[in-house]
């Protein structure tokens, strides 16, 4: 587990919620800086690869608006990104775009199930050692009346995460038969796997 005061810094680079509640989690303090990427025009057929570029291409755009040289001579700085996607039915979901889209994949989890990919990306700016890592989880779900995918849709959260599932949501966590895997996975920074890889990322710093 972290330290009270690692003697590090980190940079998440994503405006999640979950993200940011997950590291906290973890015990760390951490600024935030977004990627503000048109992820839609990137694009792969494989999930695993999909969430692989589209993370490191978060990194670069963080990375572009950062001088890097100020990072040489400090304690080392982290920058942590990370992408996720639901596979449902062979399917990639992303987050949906509209009220007919969110509705169908919502529907199309009821009494089904869905698997979550995700790829942790962690750079360290000081030494310029790049480590990154995948996982997955697996959600089961009981039958989603539709009520309930109603007043999801209408509330607007869905339209902000993969799939348009919010794992913890009071209004889903009741729903979910079972979870084969971590459930930070599935919300999108698996802690096990962003441990190990900024354990990684500090093992070459030596000046």
């Amino acid at each position: 587990m972290a330290i009270s005061q690692p003697p590090f810094k980190i940079i998440l680079g994503s405006s999640s919620v979950a993200r940011r509640q997950i590291l906290l989690e973890m015990g760390y303090e951490f600024e935030i800086r977004t990627a503000g990427i048109n992820e839609k025009a990137i694009r792969k057929e494989k999930p695993e690869e999909l969430v692989t570029v589209l993370a490191k291409a978060k990194a670069d755009a963080i990375l572009s608006r950062l001088e890097i040289t100020d990072y040489r001579d400090a304690e080392p700085t982290l920058l942590i990104t990370s992408d996720i996607v639901v596979v449902h039915e062979g399917s990639i979901r992303e987050k949906p775009t509209t009220q007919e889209e969110a509705r169908q994949f919502l529907k199309g989890y009821s009494g089904s199930h869905i698997t979550t990919v995700n790829y942790v990306h962690v750079i360290n700016l000081k030494t310029g050692k790049t480590t990154g890592g995948l996982d997955k989880a697996e959600v089961y779900f009981y039958q989603i009346p539709d009520e309930v995918i109603q007043n999801l849709i209408k509330e607007g959260i869905v339209f902000n995460v993969a799939g348009g599932l919010l794992l913890e949501h009071p209004l889903i966590l009741p729903l979910v038969e079972a979870v084969i895997g971590a459930s930070d996975s599935v919300m999108g920074l698996p802690k096990a796997l962003t441990e190990k890889l900024i354990q990684e990322a500090l093992t070459e710093e030596e000046f």
